[in-house]
């Protein structure tokens, strides 16, 4: 019986070490490029661009595309158009070969190139599936983009940037909305009953949170439910000039560089009035 476990045991370890170069080679294949081909389910690739509300109207950027699934995906099933990125030569060519059998090579393109020397300006959704590493390397370049283009993440998050939304089909699906740079003073004007009145508004930013206060009719002023979601600005000040007649004022805006333009309502139901705002940067702070 000792016989048989030494033998057993000394095969074993001989058919370890003969495996051991192969795996070996394969892990080394498997990790040649920062981030190793995992194929994300299609259901999970659903859901992420559900989240990010993908539509016709898109242009989505998949970086690290792989097989090409996600754009294919992307293009087939909610009817966008885009650009796969992938160092691995032959996942690109699966991907051209995956598109056409798809019927959707009209509508995506796959490249083989670096995904930090590829211009993502173009994207109006752009697609993860990315380690840790690469995506805190890349989340400089994804606050530059156009304020309103959703970034969406299998798994992985963007460092201490908090995403706009969560969901858990199977796997983590990350959404963040790039949000507009508004941190700093601006003075602001609107039409209000009375005639133009004017206000100074101070910002302060980290990411998409957002809080600050106001200076309207030589008093201060409260900044309440401040929120922003890419060029989108909302917040509401209550108009307290008249103790007696108190009205809370909702700010809609879209920001544009060091202009910000909207309508506010004054008041709520039958008594509730619109009028014209517009506020212009006049010193910015850092984020």
């Amino acid at each position: 019986m000792m016989f048989m476990r030494k033998y057993l045991l000394l095969n074993i370890i001989l058919i370890w070490v003969t495996l051991l170069p192969i795996s070996a080679a394969r892990a080394q294949v498997h990790w040649q490029f920062d981030v190793p081909f995992v194929p994300t389910p299609y259901v999970v690739i659903e859901e992420m661009l559900r989240l990010a509300e993908v539509t016709p109207r898109d242009f989505v950027m998949d970086l690290g595309s792989g097989d090409g699934r996600v754009l294919i995906t992307a293009a087939r099933t909610f009817g966008a158009r885009g650009i796969g990125v992938d160092l691995d030569g032959d996942l690109v060519a699966e991907s051209i070969e995956a598109a056409k059998a798809a019927g959707v090579s009209d509508r995506v393109q796959f490249l083989q190139q670096d995904l930090f020397k590829t211009d993502l300006d173009r994207a109006t959704v752009i697609t993860m599936y990315l380690m840790p590493g690469v995506m805190a390397r890349l989340q400089p370049r994804l606050l530059e983009l156009k304020p309103g283009t959703r970034l969406v993440s299998h798994d992985f998050r963007l460092g201490d940037w908090k995403p706009d939304a969560v969901t858990q089909v199977r796997k983590n699906a990350f959404l963040w909305i790039v949000p507009a740079q508004i941190a700093g003073r601006w003075q602001l004007t609107m039409a209000l009953p009375g005639g133009e009145h004017r206000m100074t508004l101070e910002l302060r930013q980290k990411y998409q949170e957002i809080d600050g206060f106001g200076q309207f009719s030589d008093r201060p002023s409260q900044i309440w439910e401040p929120r922003l979601r890419g060029d989108r600005l909302s917040f509401v000040i209550v108009d307290d000039r008249d103790r007696d007649n108190e009205a809370a004022l909702y700010f809609d805006g879209q920001v544009r560089g060091d202009v910000i333009e909207g309508e506010l309502r004054r008041g709520t139901g039958r008594t509730q009035t619109r009028h014209a705002w517009r506020a212009q940067r006049v010193a910015a702070t850092k984020p």
